[in-house]
């Protein structure tokens, strides 16, 4: 216990000492995104809130994936517990935008303070949750610590723990065994990770493996029948592919994958989705300077036939735009970013091609590859010869859509786990 207390109050003097570089960073951040410029007190727990007269359930998801994660069990809990109001909080602006994109007014929205003490104990006397659920992988001393010196259940949902964290977190593994003793009850996506989470000192018998809970999301629109039109707005006839949650670096190696495709088709379409929206305009540019025509879906222009290349600079339309292309590169996977989610394609029921460095979406990647529906490539000779393949051959297309639609239908359920775990643990039983 003395030995936990200590490492705590260690990390947060560290914490408190980074404080003044944190600032810096927003006020770098807020220069192309001038989201970052808000919300600033709230980052450090002066929430001007005002509490709810019903009882509040918390869900923390830390950016946009996490937050599309959680779409499918916020509406689940909307219905078991009508009583109760939900709050979600984030750590980035995107992550913001998306939740007040996706739930509107059926959520509450903060930013999480920064874990210094002070700050969350403020944050968390002020809201005054039941039940804290984390989605992923936030594992936050500070936060755990006074939820549960508060009596708050905490569940950690869709679990994961890459190779690489592993080998981080056991290298602290005294620490991390106090900070996760705070921890009602850990959802994992796989027995792996499961594993992973004992290994830095989580307790095998609140561990259970749930599935991933994004395999439970279901697009907020009609994107078959939306794709349509954006489809014809794109000029239908042409042959169209997406490259989306692009990092630094990719988008060059992706420019320089289509000319080779124009040179076989030059009448096709590369849309571009940006993962970070403060890229958006130095993508843009990157396009120009190629040499290759572009517009933007912010310009509103017409996409007419001579165009290249589209940038997709903006918030919640990817799935859309998924359902409008003949197949997807998810970025994040060219170069060793970790790769991003390729569920959302599958969903739509086009191909996928990522790049090798997928750790982050390891079983989610190797379940399609094996169904047939994922093509890994190691570089852009590759990347434009599947392209192009592809595109030469509609029934192989239509055939890995549909086995990665399969796939998706056959991994759902993790949603109704999840929901039975946070049940047990909420102080509360109106669930109906």
């Amino acid at each position: 216990m003395h030995s936990g207390y200590f490492l705590r109050l260690l990390y947060s003097i560290i914490l408190y000492l980074l404080a003044p570089f944190v600032l810096l960073r927003l006020l770098w951040l807020g220069r192309s995104n001038r989201e970052y410029w808000h919300g600033w007190s709230e980052r450090f727990g002066f929430n001007h809130i005002i509490p709810t007269p019903q009882p509040l359930i918390w869900i923390h998801a830390v950016s946009v994936g996490e937050v599309k994660a959680a779409s499918s069990l916020v509406n689940r809990l909307g219905i078991s517990y009508p009583d109760h109001c939900i709050l979600v909080t984030t750590v980035t602006a995107t992550g913001a935008a998306i939740t007040r994109q996706i739930f509107g007014e059926k959520v509450l929205h903060y930013y999480l303070p920064y874990d210094l003490p002070h700050a969350i104990s403020r944050f968390i006397d002020a809201i005054r949750p039941e039940v804290l659920i984390v989605m992923e992988t936030e594992i936050w001393p500070n936060l755990y610590h006074y939820c549960r010196n508060r009596g708050i259940s905490i569940v950690l949902v869709n679990a994961r723990l890459s190779e690489r964290s592993y080998r981080g977190y056991t290298s602290l593994a005294v620490f991390f065994r106090q900070v996760l003793r705070n921890v009602s009850v850990i959802a994992a996506q796989t027995e792996e990770d499961g594993h992973r989470f004992t290994g830095i000192g989580g307790d095998p018998g609140r561990i259970y493996v749930t599935g991933n809970i994004k395999f439970d999301v279901t697009p907020a629109h009609c994107t078959s029948a939306e794709g349509e039109a954006i489809r014809a707005w794109l000029s239908s006839q042409r042959p169209v592919w997406i490259a989306a949650s692009t990092h630094e670096g990719e988008e060059r190696l992706l420019l320089e994958a289509h000319k080779r495709i124009l040179g076989q088709r030059p009448d096709c379409l590369l849309i571009i989705a940006p993962r970070h929206p403060e890229r958006f305009h130095r993508v843009i540019g990157l396009v120009s300077d190629s040499g290759l025509l572009v517009v933007s879906r912010s310009s509103a222009v017409q996409v007419q036939s001579e165009v290249q290349v589209f940038v997709l600079d903006s918030m919640g339309e990817l799935p859309v735009f998924y359902a409008a292309s003949d197949l997807a590169f998810v970025g994040g996977s060219l170069l060793p970013s970790g790769g991003h989610n390729v569920l959302e394609p599958a969903m739509a029921g086009i191909p996928i091609v990522t790049g090798t460095h997928t750790e982050n979406f390891r079983e989610i990647t190797r379940l399609l590859a094996d169904a047939g529906a994922l093509l890994r490539i190691r570089d852009v000779n590759e990347l434009a010869g599947q392209v192009m393949r592809l595109f030469a051959d509609a029934e192989l297309r239509q055939g890995m859509g549909q086995a990665g639609r399969k796939v998706v239908e056959q991994n759902r359920g993790s949603v109704d786990r999840v929901m039975d775990l946070i049940r047990e643990h909420m102080p509360v039983r109106t669930a109906v």
